[in-house]
């Protein structure tokens, strides 16, 4: 039994992992900023750009909260060429890809990459269990392809457990295109379409995990019982997704079958969502990222400086942190409330995440 007085241990544990961290993020921020302000292997942007500073960001940053010396991060910057002067010098050579943010508020946004995709998704595929997503099954992506990170990453993530992936695409650009036109007995026959190869392949391969968006999960299980199909496993993405939706998904659109909601970007990689516990029954979703490749702050919109407290809403402030890309402090397009850490993941994670209130006047998202 636990005195009144005395601290709780769970408490006190979780408070120093949370400390342990801490000191880790700050370790890699300073290893990071080495990388990438070094003549010898920083990006010709980075080192540019670091021309017009009056303080060398080697000796000033010694911790995530010094990044505050550096401003935001510009996505206007990623919009456009030449898109090799993100590659850093230290990884020059190298076969790079090219990946694509979706495009919903303007040119889209591109960004270099050689194995943090990989590296992403292999981190990701150790939080999947082997029970419901199980080593050598075979996936379909169902959902955007094209000049995304996903076409690679989801077959990526298929080949490291040891399987293969079927892809079914989705352009949502075309989508988008269509709902902005008004043309809806088109994008009715275009979800159509792209349902119907996802049955055929469901129908002609033995299939045991699948990617996919909800609403595209949503037109599927209209389609077919997933649970008959053999389908043990859900790995759900790509738009906003609520608590109701997962109660609707597990509850209704496929019982039994785990589902894994999941947050990520180009820019990002790719948060883990808290693990689902049925005897709790709390269908909220939060995510965690992949600290301290990447990090998630909820930030006062009008005052970015300051991180707003636990269960209060703030919009999302995002840094990456490896030596393929560094971001630091960019402001992207999405809100939440901040959670707190949790043993498995003991740093700050984000809930309820859904576009930043200003732009939903003028920015689609969800529709696909």
């Amino acid at each position: 039994m636990i005195a009144a007085d005395a601290p709780n241990p769970k408490t006190a544990d979780l408070e120093a992992a949370a400390a342990e961290a801490r000191d880790r993020l700050d370790a890699h921020v300073r290893e990071m900023v080495a990388w990438h302000f070094d003549e010898a292997t920083g990006s010709p942007f980075w080192l540019e750009w670091a021309h017009g500073l009056d303080f060398d960001p080697k000796d000033e940053i010694g911790g995530y909260a010094d990044l505050v010396h550096l401003g935001h991060f510009q996505d206007e910057w990623l919009r456009g060429g030449p898109v090799r002067r993100w590659v850093p010098k230290g990884l020059a050579g190298q076969p790079i890809s090219v990946f694509e943010t979706g495009g919903t508020t303007g040119v889209p946004k591109s960004r270099v990459n050689i194995e943090d995709f990989r590296i992403d998704y292999e981190q990701f595929s150790d939080s999947l269990s082997d029970e419901t997503f199980p080593r050598g099954g075979d996936w379909l992506m169902l959902g955007p392809t094209g000049p995304r990170r996903l076409r690679l990453a989801i077959e990526h993530l298929a080949q490291h457990r040891g399987g293969v992936c079927f892809f079914v695409d989705l352009d949502p650009r075309w989508v988008n295109r269509l709902v902005g036109d008004g043309r809806l007995r088109e994008l009715e026959a275009y979800k159509d379409h792209v349902i119907s190869q996802a049955l055929t392949v469901l129908r002609a391969h033995d299939i045991r995990c699948l990617f996919t968006t909800p609403k595209l999960l949503e037109a599927l299980c209209q389609k077919i019982d997933l649970v008959k199909a053999g389908i043990q496993g859900i790995f759900c993405g790509g738009t906003e997704m609520n608590a109701q939706f997962h109660r609707f998904a597990r509850e209704e659109l496929v019982p039994g079958v785990d589902f894994v909601p999941t947050y990520g970007n180009t820019l990002m990689g790719l948060a883990h969502s808290r693990p689902f516990d049925p005897a709790v029954g709390d269908y909220s979703i939060v995510y965690y990222p992949p600290q301290p490749r990447a990090v998630i702050e909820l930030v006062d919109p009008d005052d970015t400086t300051r991180t707003v407290g636990y269960g209060e809403t703030g919009r999302v402030m995002l840094t990456t942190l490896t030596r393929e890309f560094f971001m630091p402090r960019f402001l992207e397009r999405d809100e939440a409330e901040r959670a707190e850490p949790i043993p498995l993941y003991p740093w700050d994670g984000v809930s309820d995440l859904r576009l930043w209130a200003p732009l939903r006047e003028t920015v689609s998202v969800g529709v696909y």
